[in-house]
């Protein structure tokens, strides 16, 4: 027997009724063999951590765009703690981890430059509008790997596509990354206001620090704990009604006073802005500068926080004269 083989066995064995086993995995789009080694959702966290697309979330915004200091929180270290939070839960349901693992770190490959100013100036400029979560489903199964994706199997594709509020993830191991995701920013969000002087320490609700806790760790081990607490003896994971509506109001109170400030500077998010119309137009209109097999939204999406100032300044920066 090999190491997966046991593996799988030990799945069949320990995990939930409702976990999804990896022999039961819907498979890949193109069929490959089998890794001695490694569960099919294991080689599917590797694809992913391996990918170019990873790599890049450690120079994109997470919220503050070009933050004076080397604290706030990047994509790359969010996707991080989505994955620990995730992991942590589905190991107390008895839910399959590396599946959990997997879609956590691929949850945000597409994602755009500068946080929620660049997701928002890509929403105006498409005709369809700009969602992240299908652009990260773009990501792994198209653009990766030289146009060939990444191969994914199906239920990690499924959770990357269906981790925002407004979708239903096909496993519980999605909607456990679904609820982390939440767990994570809205916690990391408000740590990292609070190190930029958005917020002051005692400036959240009352109500949300004292039935959540007064520390961003107080509030995702309460918040972790709860889900596991309110999901463990059911089909469906989900936090307890009261708790959900406190997260809610919580995403209101960002939303108003820290996703809408962005450091104050209003300035900046309209330099963002016109900054990505700018290049959107400009590679619209010579799609030959484009790489090969990418739109502009894919090209756009891609692009790091320094290297999408760096091909705005090469296209509409006049260059220094040679003497």
């Amino acid at each position: 027997m090999t190491s997966r083989e046991r593996q799988e066995q030990h799945e069949l064995e320990t995990l939930s009724p409702i976990a999804t086993k990896s022999v039961q995995t819907l498979g890949r789009q193109t069929p490959v063999p089998k890794c001695d080694m490694r569960t099919e959702f294991q080689k599917d966290r590797d694809r992913i951590t391996h990918s170019k697309a990873f790599r890049r979330l450690m120079h994109k915004t997470q919220v503050f765009i070009s933050p004076e200091g080397d604290h706030y929180r990047t994509r790359l270290t969010h996707t991080l703690e989505v994955a620990q939070i995730a992991r942590t839960i589905a190991r107390a349901l008895r839910l399959n981890e590396d599946l959990t693992e997997a879609i956590a770190l691929g949850h945000d490959l597409g994602h755009t430059p500068f946080g929620h100013t660049g997701e928002d100036a890509l929403d105006m400029l498409l005709p369809g509008g700009f969602r992240h979560n299908e652009q990260s489903a773009r990501v792994v199964e198209i653009l990766e790997n030289e146009g060939r994706g990444l191969n994914l199997t199906r239920e990690v594709v499924d959770g990357i596509l269906n981790h925002r509020t407004v979708c239903s993830p096909a496993t519980p191991e999605g909607c456990v990354v679904q609820i982390s995701d939440k767990i994570a920013y809205m916690n990391h969000d408000v740590d990292d206001a609070i190190r930029a002087k958005i917020l002051g320490p005692g400036d959240l609700p009352q109500y949300v620090s004292a039935l959540l806790g007064p520390t961003p760790s107080a509030r995702i081990d309460f918040l972790a704990r709860n889900l596991v607490e309110h999901s463990q003896n059911s089909t469906k994971i989900s936090l307890s009604p009261d708790v959900a509506k406190i997260m809610q109001e919580l995403r209101a109170f960002l939303s108003a006073n820290v996703y809408a400030n962005q450091l104050l500077h209003q300035k900046e998010r309209l330099k963002i802005s016109t900054m990505l119309q700018l290049m959107y137009n400009h590679y619209e209109s010579n799609p030959e500068l484009l790489p090969p097999n990418l739109t502009t939204a894919d090209y756009i999406a891609g692009m790091t926080d320094r290297f999408a100032m760096k091909r705005f300044n090469e296209i509409f920066m006049p260059m220094a004269w040679e003497v």
